[in-house]
């Protein structure tokens, strides 16, 4: 798996689209959600991309990392 720059923004900042989590930031999903994706199956196009990205992040305890990244709301 590759990341680039874009999809390490999009993690950082997209709402997921869908679901018990609607409306949050990506990297902010639980964990055990994520995981569940992974035993279940991603969703097709790029959602399903970002979040088998996002699990991959999640696994290895890389969070930390987009703290810089999250754009500022204030």
């Amino acid at each position: 798996m590759s990341l680039d720059s874009s999809d390490l923004l999009k993690i950082a900042n997209m709402k997921m689209p869908f679901g018990k989590y609607k409306g949050t930031v990506l990297i902010d999903l639980p964990e055990p959600y994520v995981v569940w994706f992974s035993e279940k199956g991603y969703p097709q196009g790029e959602i399903g991309r970002l979040l088998a990205q996002l699990y991959e992040i999640k696994l290895n305890g890389l969070e930390y990392l987009f703290v810089p990244l999250k754009e500022k709301t204030n």
